[in-house]
């Protein structure tokens, strides 16, 4: 059995199956992981999944060092893309949250100090038990902003939490909380895809 929402789609399903709660330390996919939520505010989580691919391509492989050199979103032809979320906030958000990012001299340390570096494993019984935010992403969020990250609101940041695993938010009754949280406290090797 998985958690519900994964059950909406393939590509929620294999998202769920492969890398939702696996703890991630690379900061490649921390960025990818920070910047595909705040993409998702407003919009469902199938079409951010949908859209990820073209994503990758277009933004560069999210690599921070490589959109923070982004000058101008009008010229990027983001915003004439259809395969992408042409947000202009979120975009011109993403160039900056990069550059940001880029700032940092240990971003995997920054984040997870947030859960003592540490996941936090829930026993969540049923979907409507998670939380949209909690202590410690309010905390996240609040630090983000102070620096100067755009859409990083405190919602955002517990989806990014739970996407890279600093939480183990899936239910108990699913086979991936047992594998999440028996990887976590082994290094997480051999879980993410």
């Amino acid at each position: 059995m998985r958690c519900g929402w994964a059950n909406s789609s393939v590509a929620c399903i294999h998202y769920h199956d492969v890398e939702w709660g696996v703890p991630t330390y690379d900061p490649r996919s921390l960025f990818e992981r920070l910047t595909l939520e705040s993409m998702q505010a407003g919009l469902s989580w199938l079409t951010v999944l949908n859209k990820r691919d073209r994503m990758r391509r277009a933004f560069l492989g999210f690599d921070p060092m490589s959109l923070a050199k982004v000058v101008d979103i009008e010229q990027s032809g983001w915003l004439e893309d259809n395969g992408l979320i042409r947000h202009r906030g979120k975009l011109n958000a993403m160039v900056t949250n990069a550059r940001l990012f880029n700032e940092m001299t240990e971003p995997a340390h920054f984040f997870w100090s947030f859960v003592q570096n540490t996941p936090l494993q829930n026993s969540w019984r049923k979907g409507s038990e998670v939380p949209g935010t909690t202590d410690e992403s309010i905390k996240m969020s609040n630090a983000l902003k102070k620096i100067g990250f755009a859409f990083v609101g405190p919602t955002i940041c517990y989806a990014f939490m739970q996407s890279a695993g600093m939480v183990n938010d899936h239910l108990v009754s699913c086979f991936r909380h047992t594998e999440i949280s028996f990887a976590s406290n082994r290094g997480s090797k051999g879980l993410e895809g």
